[in-house]
This record gives structure tokens, C-alpha cells and sequence, in this order.
């Protein structure tokens, strides 16, 4: 049984705007997540200048996006414990951790492939 609601073009219309709201409020309130989004605007053009192919780049560039992602599912699991509590919660606590925990993951796994695709550039 399908959900109620919008369907066709207006439905990926009022899905944009959700997301969009989405990011302009991570943009709004999550210091991280504007960190994170300087450093993928500094970093993806230079995707084009360090990848010896356009496979290389997208690799380059998805890495950047996942973590922008990784951030925002974190953002998300953060405020929707916060809303439920104020008060600290052993569970609630441990769900913020493995936010972060994912977040620092998403980081190292960009940061390791950057690291690998200049070192193939630098030794070739």
C-alpha cells in the first residue's frame, strides 16, 4: 500500500524543497557541516587537477559528498535526540557517539583515498 500524498512532478518538487530546507538548515545551525562544506568546495575542483582520469575524480569527489552526508545523518540523529531529551541517557549518549564515530569514519575514508590517489599522481 503506497503512502498519501503528493505523487509525480509535485512530489519531487515538495521533496526538493524538504531538502533544501534540510541543508540550509544544517548550513544554519551545524558549524561542522559549513566546515566540512568549505573544505569540499576547496577540494572538488582540485579533483579535476590531482586524478589522472574521470574515474579518479568522481572517486575523488564522492568522498567529499559522503562526507556532507555522513555529517547531515549525524545532524539529524543529534537533534531528533535532543528533541526527544534534554536529559542525559546512556542509550542517547551512545547514539550521538556512533553519529560522531560515522562522521570521523567518512573523514579518514576521504582523506585515505586523497592521500592514495597523490602518492599514484607523485610516483608516476
Amino acid at each position: 500500500m503506497s503512502k498519501p500524498g503528493y505523487s509525480g512532478v509535485n512530489r519531487i518538487v515538495k521533496a526538493t524543497r524538504y531538502s533544501m530546507q534540510g541543508l540550509r538548515a544544517a548550513w544554519q545551525h551545524e558549524s561542522a557541516f559549513r566546515q566540512e562544506c568549505t573544505a569540499a568546495l576547496v577540494l572538488m575542483p582540485c579533483a579535476f587537477l590531482l586524478a589522472e582520469s574521470l574515474g579518479q575524480a568522481a572517486l575523488l569527489i564522492a568522498v567529499c559528498i559522503a562526507v556532507l552526508v555522513t555529517e547531515l545523518l549525524n545532524s539529524a540523529v543529534e537533534a531528533v535526540v535532543d528533541r526527544v531529551s534534554e536529559e542525559h541517557h546512556q542509550l542517547a549518549g551512545r547514539a550521538k557517539d556512533m553519529g560522531s564515530a560515522a562522521v570521523l569514519l567518512s573523514i579518514l575514508m576521504m582523506l585515505s583515498t586523497w592521500v592514495l590517489v597523490a602518492v599514484q599522481r607523485l610516483t608516476h
